[in-house]
């Protein structure tokens, strides 16, 4: 059992915490995303299953974090995958596309998708939470478990207010799924694979980022277009 009355320990608890809140702001983003197109009663229970299935996913990438960052082209990978996701959170699904789809399947759709960007967005989270909880010595795991279960509510409570102000302000969808293209085009340009190709500039990189962003706007601007188009008589 770890020693409640370290101080090493608390400390270990605060930066985990204090790292989930910092990038827990994405992650807010992609659930209220991914369960704006539920009904009003399964939009709670999306955003508990997705972030429970994400903090779940978390902590079983914490143990393999260090490896699975040093894998080339992992996280070129992963960016294009999460711009894949981006696009498709910011083309809204037409009526006659949901008419034969059950509540409970859009349900556990969305699910999928919150725990599949969790997946890609927390490979450079889960590295920083891995190097808080390794300070406190032994217990890394347990420390790990006790920082997420404290940040879930943080992590609830935000994607219910991004969906409420989705929900009045439908412009803040566009700017989430240009955020998701954001991290993809920075998690592509800091792959290990790519470090021989590219300068190693924050200019770059943050020019890289924007690259997806506005490649993820362009795409879904075009996906919403040709799908208005094709609904229309």
């Amino acid at each position: 059992m770890p020693d409640l009355l370290s101080t090493a320990f608390w400390v270990a608890v605060g930066q985990i915490v204090l790292i989930d809140i910092l990038l827990g702001g994405d992650n807010a983003v992609v659930i209220a995303l991914a369960c704006r197109g539920l009904p009003a009663k399964q939009r709670k229970l999306g955003i508990l299953y997705g972030t429970a299935g994400a903090i779940l996913l978390r902590v079983t990438l914490i143990a393999f974090a260090l490896t699975l960052l040093a894998i080339p082209y992992l996280k070129l990978a992963g960016g294009l995958l999460l711009i894949g996701i981006g696009v498709k959170l910011l083309v809204p699904q037409q009526a006659h596309d949901g008419g034969h789809v059950q509540s409970s399947d859009k349900l556990w759709a969305a699910v999928r998708t919150v725990i599949l960007a969790d997946l890609v967005m927390s490979m450079d989270n889960v590295l920083a939470i891995a190097a808080a909880a390794g300070g406190a010595g032994r217990h890394e795991l347990t420390l790990v478990i006790f920082g997420l279960l404290v940040s879930i509510p943080i992590i609830v409570g935000g994607s219910q207010l991004v969906l409420k102000l989705m929900d009045r302000f439908p412009v803040i969808v566009t700017f989430g799924g240009m955020l998701l293209g954001w991290i993809a085009g920075q998690m592509m340009y800091t792959d290990a694979g790519m470090a021989e190709f590219v300068p190693h500039l924050k200019t770059w990189e943050y020019a890289a980022a924007a690259a997806g962003a506005l490649l993820v706007l362009a795409i879904g601007k075009t996906a919403q277009t040709r799908k208005v188009l094709a609904g229309s008589p």
